[in-house]
């Protein structure tokens, strides 16, 4: 009876409403002055009034759309008196004092096909060398070589060449670094700019004269001012084999720090630039000044069809050790390749530098004597004070003479008879003058030497590839493929030292701010691609291209070049100037900015209930940004919603993960009187806390609300929020300040309740639904992890450390970790203050030290959120001199030596400990993760920037958070690092326990992390972004969620990007077609299997593309190489792709 005479009351309330509104609207329309004038005042033409007419309709329409959702709303008002959750309860607290949730119990399964699972177990690659046996076998020691410093004297026989003669190619070069002692720009005008004028010029004087290039951004930035002429001139030289493209990325990236995802993205970026403007592939790989080489970057260059690689910076030891065995030329392989399939042929430099004294043999002093730029009166001499001589008719025969022994010893580190002689430095042949000294007087050399049939030597300008395939020749191989007798390689080439002990092992950290940024950019990037493809496409499927912002693809164009110049091996490795870093960091922000922009554009369009609605207006955002972040290099600020009594404010939630998402999501209120309703009406909990401004201090404006969502893949949710009097789906965290006697007392802010107490040495706790975590009551830093379903607690210490620098002599910089010996524990006087925050969806403890905050929080929801640790650190050493600040968790796990870093965020490198290695030699790079395991647990560190790791005891994991060093380590860039931020470095810690039957292969040269493992990384580099619909005078018209995805993809396979596909007339416009990159990610399955929070399938690899999207049709699916530049014969738009573990495929479709 009650019920009946509610609805009676809701049903007469909304017709009332509804008539008084419609009367209001008529009302509105005769009486409104500004209506009627416009109206009335007849305009020129008949067309403008029709205008004016139409206008006003849908005007009124989209007003009557909001009073109709006003109703709605306030109906669910009236029926939702209980404020019912999902599930009909209310969150409780259990006897132990856990929270438990209502919860929307949609049951979920985790179905892993044993087919899935056997690339853990699988063979590994048959290799002659892997270098984590090389790396063994080494004594690392360093005797004195002679005149080869760091090799051995070379010998040989004068009649060995006799048979067959010795082939010399010397390739000219010029190593241009978009950023680094100078700005991207400056370096460009000042240097970069007349490099290329001369070339064309200077090229097409000799049809002999050979010339590489790398860096497509300079090339593309010539390209934009260069006369038609010049353009032309620079193809025919390319045509007719005078000039190379090496590599063709944006520019040479950076292998330790980079994420493979950037990776990629910067060498399709060149490989677009070169195809749109040269119509030229890449065969070759040219990379010579990364320091250190990842075993990602063959992996890339083969499936983009490249042939052959060359690297050089490796370590002094591991050159010697392969130049003595004549393995300097070798197939590297991936590790988990049982086959052959992912071989690329790769040259290894021999010597110490890429300069022309350590590239024409093994005698620097000899060498520099043919470096024809450093002849008397030039600004650049030879250290060895023997100058070069111009070569005339009376010397050419002693000078040729000399310098072909360099050339014989040098062939005589490798298996053929072909020899390949780089000649050029950083930003060489930038005047004409240094153009006529090295050809002329090379050239001269060449006519002698192939003029003496006795001397049995070919020698000529040649391109890299000219090189390649005369080896490939001389072995009777095709391109590509291995030379008889030649070894195959797998692993990678850290840690990099160039000499005596000096590691180049401080740059996986140098500049964290920035390693940061980078990544949060990269995650837009992604997400910006996928939403901009999608809407484009969408627009296009309802017949509205016309209408929607197309050419937000110019500020997608920008962005992934501001990201792929910051791949560069000066810039993500934090070894630039100050000005420079600041350079790029503006960059990364504009980028940021666009991106966001393109990705709200995207949203508006997608989350419209009647697409007819649709309007974009450039100076009016439908939606808010997620944050805000006032200058490059300053953290974000989050935008307040501020919620207001009159109406709701609306939330849409975008997840660029590729699988539905069960997570919490913390946004900033102005009220605490605040509720949260899904997009059909029900009631979220809200678990509100405080925004502290500092240890003990909380804002009185603003709030945190938190509450549980569920968000479908690659999808955007909407979301109500309310100032709603209090509702009992909103709970108050409950707050207690740990205060050791520092005179500091806490200051509640009604209603937020806050407890002090006085610290003591007792060990205290926070617990979930999935863990429980120990702290120390002293240091107020986690102790203990225990899993639910584990009777054992895991002791997990977590300890802060700083390092020094050496007292005398070289000293820590930029690149070099130079440690002065053990770190120190770190100390400060006063003890931490230690905040301790519990709710229904999270607990967590924050400890405040003077250079670092540390903030440990644990989610009480079911499935992935709730099963890692989230970590903030926030450090700031400003103050410091000298000092390298280091987080150490000490466990119970037996680890031993080994511990596994990743490369790229792309595999798993097991690495080891070496006691006969200096402690800097044993660091690494963390691009996204690391673990330590034993038989029965494994525990990972997931990252959202790259920091440098090791494990320096068994059951250890230690990372860098920042480093602050006073003087340049004498590499060149003439600084130290003291423009240190206040920077956030975040984190995921999992803990896994191990099944039983998975040990046998721990002792192999592969690993890999779980379903659950890949999953925690996806979530942590890939944040929802919740952006708040800005209110509008007329009201918001009907939202909808948006889910992409028809059926759930594999939850093996990772979405990589859908990338818009270039205009081949117009680099800002995008083509009706997408780039759509999948990678399989390798599973290890011996881990316990953990309820997800979402539906998880594998599939053996195999999915049906046009059975992906939703309310989109599939019209072209061809697969092609990684950069897009070779294709194969288009597949049926129906057909199933496969893809093997590991791979990354990409395919071009057309969406409509």
């Amino acid at each position: 009876m009650k019920l009946r005479k509610q609805v009676t009351v809701c049903g007469g309330a909304i017709f009332c409403v509804a008539v008084f509104s419609l009367y209001l609207m008529l009302d509105r329309v005769q009486h409104d002055p500004a209506r009627r004038q416009t109206g009335g005042n007849f305009p020129r033409s008949q067309i403008s009034v029709l205008q004016n007419r139409i206008e006003q309709l849908e005007q009124l329409l989209e007003e009557n759309h909001q009073i109709i959702s006003h109703i709605k709303d306030s109906v669910l008002e009236l029926t939702d008196t209980g404020a019912v959750s999902p599930s009909g309860h209310l969150p409780f607290r259990s006897a132990n004092g856990s929270w438990v949730l209502p919860f929307d119990g949609r049951p979920t399964f985790l179905a892993v096909k044993p087919q899935d699972c056997q690339l853990a177990t699988a063979s590994q690659a048959q290799t002659d060398f892997q270098m984590l046996d090389v790396y063994s076998l080494l004594k690392f020691d360093n005797p004195d070589g002679g005149v080869w410093k760091q090799g051995f004297e070379i010998t040989y026989e004068p009649g060995e060449w006799d048979d067959e003669q010795l082939q010399v190619f010397v390739v000219p070069h010029s190593h241009n670094d978009p950023g680094w002692i100078k700005t991207y720009d400056k370096y460009f005008t000042d240097q970069t700019q007349h490099i290329l004028n001369n070339m064309v010029v200077e090229l097409a004087k000799d049809p002999r004269r050979k010339f590489i290039w790398s860096e497509i951004s300079f090339l593309s930035k010539w390209w934009e001012t260069a006369d038609t002429d010049k353009q032309e001139a620079t193809r025919k030289l390319i045509r007719e084999g005078q000039l190379e493209i090496v590599t063709g990325g944006w520019v040479m990236t950076d292998e330790a720090n980079a994420h493979y995802f950037a990776m990629l993205d910067q060498l399709i970026e060149g490989h677009q630039w070169l195809e749109r403007n040269l119509g030229v592939t890449p065969r070759s790989g040219w990379a010579v000044d990364p320091f250190g080489h990842s075993a990602t970057m063959p992996y890339l260059l083969k499936r983009a069809n490249l042939t052959s690689m060359l690297i050089q910076r490796v370590h002094y030891s591991v050159k010697k050790h392969f130049a003595s065995t004549r393995s300097l030329e070798f197939m590297w392989r991936q590790a988990w390749d049982p086959a052959s399939g992912t071989d690329i042929f790769c040259h290894m430099m021999p010597f110490y530098s890429y300069d022309v004294p350590h590239t024409c043999g093994p005698d620097p002093k000899i060498c520099c004597q043919f470096d024809f730029k450093r002849l008397p009166g030039g600004r650049v001499n030879c250290p060895w004070k023997v100058p070069p001589k111009p070569v005339v008719e009376n010397n050419v025969a002693e000078r040729a003479t000399v310098l072909l022994d360099q050339y014989r010893k040098k062939s005589k580190l490798f298996r053929s008879k072909v020899v390949l002689i780089p000649l050029g430095d950083d930003f060489r042949f930038d005047k004409a003058l240094e153009w006529d000294q090295q050809y002329g007087n090379y050239q001269k050399l060449f006519d002698y030497m192939n003029s003496q049939p006795e001397l049995h030597v070919q020698a000529q300008f040649g391109t890299l590839s000219d090189y390649f395939n005369a080896v490939y020749k001389a072995n009777g191989a095709t391109p590509g493929s291995r030379p008889a007798d030649y070894p195959v390689l797998s692993g990678d080439f850290f840690a990099y030292a160039d000499r005596e002990d000096h590691y180049w092992t401080g740059y996986f950290t140098s500049r964290p701010f920035y390693k940061s940024l980078d990544r949060v950019v990269e995650s837009h990037l992604r997400g910006a691609e996928i939403l901009y493809s999608l809407a484009v496409a969408s627009a296009r499927h309802g017949g509205m291209e016309g209408r929607y912002p197309v050419t937000d693809y110019a500020l997608l164009a920008d962005a992934r070049r501001s990201v792929g110049l910051f791949q560069h091996h000066d810039g993500i490795t934090g070894t630039a100037k100050e000005n420079v870093v600041t350079d790029y960091g503006t960059k990364l922000l504009r980028a940021l900015i666009g991106l966001k922009r393109v990705i709200i554009n995207a949203a508006h369009f997608l989350v419209m209930k009647n697409k007819e609605f649709y309007r974009f207006y450039q100076t009016e955002p439908f939606l808010e940004t997620d944050d805000r972040r006032a200058t490059q290099d300053t953290l974000p600020q989050r935008t307040l919603i501020e919620v207001d009594p009159a109406g709701p404010r609306y939330v849409v939630l975008f997840n660029p993960v590729e699988q539905e998402r069960l997570c919490v999501v913390t946004v900033l209120v102005n009220t605490v009187h605040v509720r949260v309703l899904t997009e059909d009406g029900q009631t979220l909990p809200v678990q509100l806390s405080a925004q502290w401004s500092s240890a003990s201090q909380m804002s009185a404006e603003v709030f945190e609300a938190s509450f549980m969502v569920r968000l479908p893949a690659l999808g955007l949710a909407v979301f109500h929020v309310y100032d709603a009097p209090d509702s009992p789906m909103t709970l108050r965290s409950d707050t207690l300040l740990r205060l050791a006697g520092s005179g500091l007392s806490a200051r509640a802010v009604d209603p937020l309740p806050v407890r002090s107490q006085q610290a003591d040495p007792q060990t205290f706790y926070i617990t979930s639904q999935s863990l429980t975590l120990g702290f120390s009551g002293t240091t107020g830093l986690l102790e203990s992890i225990r899993r639910k379903d584990d009777p054992q607690e895991l002791k997990v210490q977590m300890q802060f450390l700083t390092y020094g620098t050496r007292a005398s002599k070289d000293k820590s910089g930029a690149y070099l970790f130079l440690p002065d010996g053990k770190a120190k524990p770190y100390v400060q006087k006063e003890p931490p203050v230690v905040r301790v925050v519990e709710g229904p969806l999270f607990s967590e403890v924050v400890a405040y030290y003077q250079h670092f905050q540390q903030i440990i929080r644990i989610h009480n929801v079911p499935g992935l959120d709730g099963l890692s640790i989230d970590m903030t650190t926030t450090v700031d050493i400003r103050d410091q001199t000298n000092k390298e600040l280091a987080m150490r968790l000490t466990t119970d796990i037996q680890s031993g030596e080994v511990f596994y870093t990743d490369l790229n965020g792309f595999q798993m490198q097991p690495r080891r400990h070496y006691m006969k290695l200096p402690l800097q030699a044993n660091f690494y790079p963390m691009p996204s993760q690391a673990y330590i395991q034993d038989s029965q647990h494994r525990l990972t560190l997931h990252t959202a920037q790259a920091l440098g790791v090791t494990s320096l005891d068994s059951g250890q994991l230690e990372v860098i958070m920042d480093r602050r060093l006073m003087q340049d380590d004498n590499r060149g860039l003439g600084q130290g690092l003291k423009d240190n931020k206040r920077t956030a470095n975040r984190f995921r810690l999992l803990l896994e326990r191990r099944s039983t039957g998975n040990k046998m292969m721990d002792g192999g040269p592969t690993s890999y992390p779980s379903l659950l493992s890949h999953m925690t990384n996806s979530i942590l580099n890939h944040e929802v972004l919740a952006l708040p619909v800005l209110p509008k005078k007329r009201g918001i018209p009907p939202l909808q969620t948006f889910a992409p995805l028809k059926s759930s993809l594999p939850c093996d396979f990772h979405l990589l990007n859908l990338r818009s596909i270039q205009s081949q007339q117009d680099p800002h416009w995008p083509s009706p077609y997408t780039a759509l990159i999948f990678h399989r990610k390798g599973l290890d399955c011996g881990l316990e299997a953990q309820n997800l929070g979402f539906n998880c399938t594998t599939t053996e690899g195999q999915l049906a593309v046009s059975e992906l999207f939703r309310n989109l049709d599939v019209h072209l699916l061809q697969p092609m190489s990684l950069t897009l530049m070779d294709s194969a014969a288009p597949l049926a738009n129906d057909s199933t792709i496969s893809l093997d573990p590991m791979e990354i495929s990409a395919f071009k479709i057309k969406l409509r």
